[in-house]
């Protein structure tokens, strides 16, 4: 080898080297950044719900469906009082798999009761409740949230009982209907009188309404059509939306 091709091979050995040299830093910088990170912003973390609503949490509150066992971790760890469900299925594809029954929420639900729900949809309303509902109740009011009242959470039956057309995720028990709530003041704000109702009510409403977008799959209110004018819909289904 002339002292041309060895000086050049030297110069390119020592260019590989600095390269990967500099590639070993920007790996080792990235993964220390990330290991900084909060430990709810890690995807790979166990969801907890007290965990800050975010993208990265809802994204694990999706995955509760799959995982029933890590769900029911988050549930006792939120110290939410449930017994876990057997399986159940009926007639037309109707009924539940991963299913719980709460009986201590962290606002108490009005009848129907226990509420009885996919484990993914339980755990979600505890995020909601603890972290916008109750919140958003304080700061409006300045009082808590007595009871949640709701229209219920399974029922066997096709999106607005039309004949023929897909099981609503009622069907599923993946979804709850909220129609109001009872104020610890003995006031009841509800979705129908409230929503273009008193200034108050109004911005709790809406407050109550995006903060669930954050967690559920889907929340559907007044300003998404007729039928959701006295309710909020929420469901973990397949379908993003927030109207």
């Amino acid at each position: 080898m002339t002292s041309r091709n060895l000086q050049r091979a030297i110069y390119t050995g020592s260019a590989w080297v600095l390269a990967l040299g500099v590639l070993g830093l920007c790996l080792w910088g990235g993964w220390r950044a990330v290991e900084a990170m909060p430990d709810h912003l890690k995807p790979w973390t166990p969801l907890a719900l007290d965990h800050p609503i975010s993208t990265v949490a809802a994204r694990k509150l999706h995955g509760f469906r799959d995982d029933p066992e890590a769900c029911h971790a988050a549930l006792e760890q939120a110290d939410v009082g449930f017994s876990i469900l057997p399986e159940r299925q009926a007639e037309g594809g109707c009924g539940w798999e991963t299913a719980v029954r709460v009986t201590e929420a962290a606002a108490p639900y009005s009848a129907p009761q226990p509420i009885t729900s996919r484990c993914a949809v339980a755990a979600g309303l505890h995020m909601w409740e603890t972290q916008v509902l109750i919140p958003a109740a304080e700061e409006h009011f300045g009082t808590g949230i007595a009871e949640i009242i709701h229209y219920g959470t399974y029922a066997c039956r096709p999106v607005y009982n039309r004949q023929g057309a897909r099981l609503s995720e009622h069907a599923l028990a993946n979804a709850i209907d909220i129609a109001g709530f009872r104020l610890e003041n003995g006031r009841t704000v509800t979705v129908l009188a409230g929503w273009n109702g008193r200034s108050d009510e109004q911005a709790f409403l809406r407050e109550v309404r995006d903060g669930a977008c954050g967690v559920f799959r889907a929340v559907l209110g007044p300003e998404y059509n007729q039928a959701h004018a006295d309710h909020f819909h929420f469901d973990m289904g397949r379908w993003r939306m927030c109207r």
